[in-house]
């Protein structure tokens, strides 16, 4: 009896689902074969039927000639991503299609992190290119950082390994070190080798580094990095506090170098420093984004006297995961205008040009205060990006 009734249920799903695939439909005649293989596409890939449904009417509106393409093709999948995006109502707060958006961006996402170039990574070090950073292990003495000059089919030759800490002078020759490296857009990688010999090479004192066959790959990135080079505002964070809130008032320049889901890179004038709490600010069309986070790592450039900060975002809300994200892939609306931050910037110039004057200040705007209420402390007034606000 109930094998009976399971088989009359299954009939009936199959029923109703060839009755919604004969109403279905596409330019072009196509038919119900097609969406049979659509929704089985869909369902291979994940999604549940309430999405492949939804998906169904976006490749319909799209007009896609071939539906089932969007499950794998970055192209078609983008046509879709770039419909749901163009007809929203950024206006309304719609938690629903927020989520479904959510869905496909994490989708797109998948696609990419599945291409050979990001999948597949390096397998030996004569794969490593001419400028890359290192950080050089040897026993006994430290982690030190180096650069790759050139390489050949028996060595690498790197400028010779540095700490700033370190001041004793050591002997590299014969020496067994661990090498790692973060292969941008890829993924870290170690691997041990030895020290074949010092030399220079284009007059840089340098070492020759045995080739590695056998690379251990780690870290693998999780997020795609979009390269930006966007004004942004920068503010200081206590310890333990996290804030998306919108800031009003303008914070200390820097320049946004590159963005994800997870994080952002920026650059700032003067040495920064690791595990500070920071919150960056910045627009993306017409709508400001704060991404609050933890300093990761600093990059700092003696001869500019500027430093690159890697910042790890706490964990972001939906609706500015996929704000990020549709930047990341390109998807937004074009705009012309930035208004939010264009209004920061110029209250930001006025702030400064008033900070500079040689003669008593002008009188600023009491809407341009700096002070931090929260805990009555003053936070730098200085938003010359060429000075560094962490000193």
């Amino acid at each position: 009896m109930f094998a009976t009734l399971v088989i009359i249920a299954i009939v009936a799903g199959f029923c109703i689902l060839a009755f919604v695939l004969k109403k279905s439909g596409l330019p072009g005649g196509l038919g119900g074969s097609v969406w049979v293989q659509f929704y089985a596409a869909g369902k291979d890939s994940g999604f549940s039927l309430r999405d492949i449904e939804l998906l169904r009417k976006l490749a319909v509106k799209c007009k896609l000639e071939s539906p089932s393409t969007l499950f794998w093709s970055q192209k078609q999948l983008d046509i879709c991503i770039r419909s749901v995006v163009q007809s929203r109502d950024f206006s309304a707060s719609n938690k629903e299609e927020e989520s479904f958006l959510a869905r496909l961006y994490k989708y797109r996402k998948k696609l990419e992190m599945e291409t050979p170039r990001l999948k597949n990574g390096i397998s030996n070090s004569r794969q490593i290119s001419d400028g890359q950073t290192l950080r050089i292990f040897k026993q006994g003495a430290g982690v030190f950082k180096s650069e790759v000059i050139k390489k050949n089919q028996t060595h690498l030759t790197v400028v010779r390994p540095s700490n700033d800490k370190i001041t004793d002078v050591i002997s590299w020759e014969g020496a067994k070190i661990s090498v790692y490296f973060w292969r941008e857009d890829d993924a870290g990688y170690v691997f041990d080798s030895v020290v074949e010999g010092e030399v220079f090479s284009h007059g840089i004192p340098s070492i020759q580094i045995a080739h590695s066959n056998s690379l251990f790959r780690t870290q693998k990135r999780k997020s795609i990095r979009v390269k930006l080079h966007k004004p942004a505002f920068l503010y200081a964070l206590n310890d333990q506090e996290s804030s998306n809130t919108i800031e009003t008032e303008p914070g200390v320049k820097c320049f946004l170098k590159d963005l994800s889901d997870t994080g952002c890179s920026i650059t700032i004038g003067g040495r920064g420093q690791s595990d500070m709490r920071l919150k960056v600010q910045f627009t993306l069309g017409n709508t400001p984004i704060s991404m609050s986070g933890t300093v990761r790592s600093v990059g700092y450039l003696e001869q500019t006297n500027r430093s690159t900060l890697r910042i790890e975002a706490d964990p972001l809300p939906i609706e500015i995961r996929n704000k990020i994200q549709g930047e990341v892939f390109g998807l937004l609306p074009d705009e012309e205008k930035e208004q939010p931050f264009r209004e920061m910037q110029e209250a930001a110039d006025r702030i400064t040009a008033a900070f500079l004057a040689p003669d008593p200040p002008a009188p600023i705007d009491s809407d341009s205060s700096y002070s931090n209420s929260a805990d009555n402390s003053t936070i730098s007034t200085n938003t010359d990006d060429t000075l560094n606000p962490f000193t």
